[in-house]
This record gives structure tokens, sequence and C-alpha cells, in this order.
């Protein structure tokens, strides 16, 4: 199944600002219920037989991110503009999703990007472009597509509050 990211709206089913118990019950219907995976937890992530972790960020009874992890097989492809960006190498994704935004290396972790415009980020627990062996490092893990404001920090949102009244 090919899951695109449409930021900063949502994915899939899945859309940013519906209702916690929407959001759940969107969260379910994209579980495969011939292959429940133990790991899943209502209302918080689900596995699919692929690999693919969709985890769901609720606060204040809103979807506020939606967090993808990486399968372990193709069955699954999660897409930003075509750009497969699981089975791509993390530069390549950075380059391809380069030729639609700004995207950026994370100031507090270099293995890790930012596209602000778009509210999406791209992480790996570590570096290594140069070995496609060492899979945790030379692919990113996860991808977060989260509402506006959710990088802001404690500054930043006070100063959104205030533009919005």
């Amino acid at each position: 199944m090919d899951f695109d990211l449409a930021p900063p709206t949502g994915v899939g089913p899945l859309r940013i600002g519906m209702t916690r118990h929407a959001a759940n019950t969107a969260l379910g219907s994209l579980r495969d219920l011939s292959a429940i995976s133990e790991s899943d937890r209502p209302g918080q992530r689900v596995f699919r037989p692929s690999g693919l972790m969709i985890s769901i960020h609720c606060l204040r009874d809103m979807l506020e991110a939606i967090e993808l992890g990486r399968p372990s097989s193709r069955t699954d492809r999660v897409l930003f503009q075509g750009v497969d960006v699981f089975a791509l190498p993390a530069r390549e994704v950075v380059r391809r999703v380069g030729e639609f935004t700004s995207i950026e290396e994370d100031p507090d972790d270099d293995a890790s990007f930012i596209a602000p415009d778009l509210l999406l980020s791209f992480w790996r627990p570590f570096a290594v472009d140069d070995e496609p062996e060492e899979e945790q490092g030379y692919y990113f893990s996860s991808i977060l597509l989260a509402r506006p404001g959710y990088y802001d920090t404690p500054a930043q949102a006070a100063e959104r509050l205030q533009q919005s009244s």
C-alpha cells in the first residue's frame, strides 16, 4: 500500500486537527486484520505486516502529529511528491525533497532533517552516508508530519499566539 504524505494536512485517513476519537478510528482502519501485531497499541500505533509503524500523537483531544517508521519490506511505501522516503538513501531523499521545499539539517542532530515550511521531519539514529549496509544510518528510520507550530520553541509559540490574537 502507498502512503502519500500530504503536509500539513496528513497521510491517508489521518488528518492533522481531527479529534482523538476520529484519529483512533482512522488509525484502526490502517491495521491489517489478518496480521495484527503484538506491538499494536490502540489509539497510539499500529504495525503493518510490512513492518511499517504508524503512530499518532494527540494533544488536547486533537491529532497534532503522525509518525511513520521504516518498513522492513517494500509492500508498504511512504511517498512525498513521488519520493519513496524510506527506500532511498537519506541524502538522496534530502536532495529530492529540496527540489520542492527548503530542508535543513536539524541543529540538534546532524543525522536528521526538517522541512519547516511543510512541518515534516526526517530522522535516523546516526549518519552513515557512505555505507549502504548500515541501514540505520544510511536510510531514514522515521518521518514525522505535524501541525503548524509543532516545532516552535516556547518563545515562538508565545509569538504565534500573540499574532493570532
